[in-house]
């Protein structure tokens, strides 16, 4: 009867162990794949930059907003939650292994003189900015003349750059599903595989669907408002325009 106890209570001792054992393999592998995204620094805390990095937030991922007044960025911090904090642009940019910009092209000169060199060593600089001639002056012009990656590209040499949400309104950052179901198509751009790659990933994390079009000299079809592009298509519908530009 004493060796019957003796091996009922090994068996549960094993069974507990076991358990344990499971728990703390899932709790190393929810970590590790929770330590595995990307920390992303956001230039700019405007209406777009607030929406995408409130939605990278909720979805795991470490961001950090930045403003020159980092302190006024308070109510943005605590609605994106405990996910998210804010910094100054040096900060930041120091704070993601990958960067967003989000910022007006008449602050890019700047900007790179700022942390051009700081961003040329990260696997993915993802523009969602766009020019404009009538708020960014003779920047936004000659951003629109080069394309607004290649630009970017001269301006901030190294820098692996994809262009993306450039077409779609902040208002639709929250709401990924189309009306008539399925998720929202974003045409991006790019020619570093890594770097797209990583895009991509963020994208769909926050419950859009890539559509890469081509390379970066067809960035200068991502804008809003566009002709070609609108923030509400389907990844077949963003297809099937592609299909009819040109670099």
């Amino acid at each position: 009867m004493q060796n019957f106890r003796a091996i009922i209570r090994r068996r549960h001792f094993l069974g507990v162990a076991g358990t344990l054992s499971a728990a703390s393999v899932f709790s190393k592998f929810a970590f590790a794949a929770a330590a595995a995204k990307p920390k992303v620094g956001i230039i700019g805390a405007g209406r777009m930059g607030g929406g995408l990095g409130t939605a990278l937030a909720k979805a795991g991922y470490q961001v950090m907003f930045s403003s020159r007044k980092p302190e006024e960025l308070k109510d943005l911090v605590a609605a994106a939650g405990p996910n998210a904090q804010a910094g100054t642009v040096e900060q930041a940019v120091a704070f993601g292994d990958i960067a967003l910009l989000v910022v007006p092209y008449s602050a890019m000169p700047a900007l790179a003189k700022q942390v051009g060199p700081v961003l040329a060593k990260k696997p993915l600089v993802f523009d969602v900015s766009n020019p404009s001639p009538q708020r960014d002056g003779a920047e936004g012009e000659k951003a629109l003349q080069e394309g607004p990656a290649e630009y970017l590209a001269k301006l901030m040499p190294g820098i692996k750059v994809v262009r993306g949400f450039n077409s779609t309104g902040f208002a639709s950052i929250p709401s990924p599903n189309l009306p008539s179901g399925g998720r929202r198509g974003t045409a991006m751009v790019g020619e570093d595989a890594k770097a797209v790659e990583i895009a991509s990933t963020l994208v769909r994390d926050i419950g859009f669907e890539p559509v890469i079009i081509g390379p970066l000299n067809l960035g200068k079809y991502l804008y809003r408002p566009s002709t070609y592009f609108n923030g509400n298509q389907s990844p077949d519908e963003i297809r099937a325009i592609a299909k009819t530009i040109k670099p």
